[in-house]
């Protein structure tokens, strides 16, 4: 999706008014000076359809529409009769698609205990305000905030692909790489990119992973579409060696991968093939799914890990046994995952987490790359605390290998333009 200016102060939901109706906001609140505030608040923002009610029988009557119904419902979560958690649950059953902020007075630790809820019913979070809501707080939370495509559109974008498809696609070379850059905080320094797959279907346009890799996994293609990857991969690598560009490249590999045994070789001689140093290729595996009889996984990553490719365990912090994984597995890079890094700076809960798997890392010697930053505070944040790499939308999106050298001309100019170099506040 092409990047949106907006104006000072316009958030990205008031922008997309000239295209599409104005959003909806429902309110839900058994307090109405609350009610009172939240739409005063709102109104500021631009989002003047809003609506408040105290009681939720009458807000999941609202939202059963099939007309208008709300896109944004901001619910608070102490409510005498049906409380908070209660609703969401029955808004799910409803097959709500919308938006949902949570206002609460509650504790940090409480409040991410809902947010998990919401997620595990399938629901779209925006996040959640702490009470008394400030107009600051609400601005930040709404700036990126955009509404849901309508239910058809979604529909189409979610469509389901028969596994045959896919095949096909694998074999008529449909599948194309996107990089993400990687960035050292310390200096601005561009130190790699993360290889992403996508599927450029003929007729549907690009697919993302979510819609193909599991699918993938389910019936044994994972390792087929897996090689396609990284050949591609390594071969764009000595592209941009040739170009006198020194870009170490991660590449995400699944745990069927690493149970061929013949994968280690497979990747060691395609990189001597195309003169790619070990070093200069990253191989991402996340944690979660390192489990189970662990010979096969094991054999091939310390092969790897002794043919001097680095080795990063993903999503750390995500899974069942990660301190466990670190132990056993010789992993060198440590990603923290996006879950925690964006918005850690506002979130003590967050911050815990991150400043944890920081000192970890330094502890154990290993690399550290912060996933999921998304913003300037997020950048400040992590710099204050000498996170080391850094990746996320603040940076740069996913983009083509014609477009990364373009954008290298772009981020030199950036960082300088923007002072992304001056300590932040706080900074030791």
């Amino acid at each position: 999706m092409a990047e949106i200016f907006l104006p000072h102060g316009q958030s990205p939901a008031v922008a997309c008014m000239t295209a599409v109706a104005t959003p909806r906001v429902l309110l839900l609140d058994d307090e109405p000076f609350m009610l009172k505030l939240l739409t005063h608040l709102l109104r500021d923002l631009g989002l003047t359809r809003v609506e408040g009610v105290t009681q939720a029988p009458q807000a999941l009557e609202l939202c059963a529409t099939r007309t208008d119904p709300p896109v944004l419902v901001m619910v608070d979560l102490n409510m005498p009769d049906m409380d908070g958690v209660e609703f969401i649950r029955k808004l799910a059953e409803q097959g709500f698609t919308g938006d949902l902020v949570l206002v609460s007075g509650e504790d940090e630790r409480l409040l991410h205990s809902a947010l998990t809820l919401v997620r595990a019913h399938d629901l779209r979070i925006v996040g959640y305000l702490h009470k008394p809501v400030t107009p600051g707080s609400l601005k930040s939370l709404l700036c990126d905030w955009t509404p849901p495509q309508p239910a058809g559109a979604a529909a189409t974008l979610r469509r389901v692909y028969p596994v045959e498809r896919l095949a096909l696609a694998i074999e008529h070379g449909e599948l194309r790489n996107v990089y993400q850059p990687k960035v050292e905080l310390a200096t601005g320094r561009v130190i790699g990119v993360e290889t992403l797959v996508r599927w450029a279907h003929p007729e549907d346009g690009l697919i993302f992973p979510d819609q193909f890799v599991a699918l993938a996994e389910a019936h044994g293609l994972i390792d087929r579409l897996t090689r396609c990857v990284v050949t591609e991969a390594i071969a764009q690598a000595a592209r941009w060696i040739q170009a006198g560009h020194d870009l170490r490249v991660a590449i995400n590999i699944s745990m069927d991968n690493l149970a061929s045994l013949p994968f280690a070789d497979f990747v060691t001689e395609l990189a001597s093939a195309h003169s790619v140093p070990p070093a200069q290729i990253v191989l991402e595996v996340t944690e979660s799914r390192i489990m189970g009889d662990q010979r096969a996984p094991l054999e091939i990553l310390t092969r790897l890990r002794m043919k001097r490719f680095r080795l990063s365990i993903d999503d750390f912090g995500t899974g069942h046994s990660s301190l466990a994984q670190l132990r056993t597995i010789p992993f060198d890079e440590l990603k923290i995952d996006q879950s925690f890094v964006h918005g850690a700076g506002r979130d003590d809960t967050q911050r815990a987490i991150v400043l944890a798997s920081l000192g970890l890392a330094r502890g154990l010697g290993m690399a550290v790359v912060a996933e999921g930053a998304e913003n300037r505070a997020d950048w400040d944040f992590l710099r204050a605390h000498d996170a080391g790499l850094v990746q996320g939308y603040f940076v740069a999106r996913p983009m083509s290998p014609e477009a990364v050298l373009d954008w290298l001309l772009t981020w030199a100019a950036r960082v300088r333009d923007e002072g992304l170099l001056i300590n932040p506040e706080g900074a030791k």
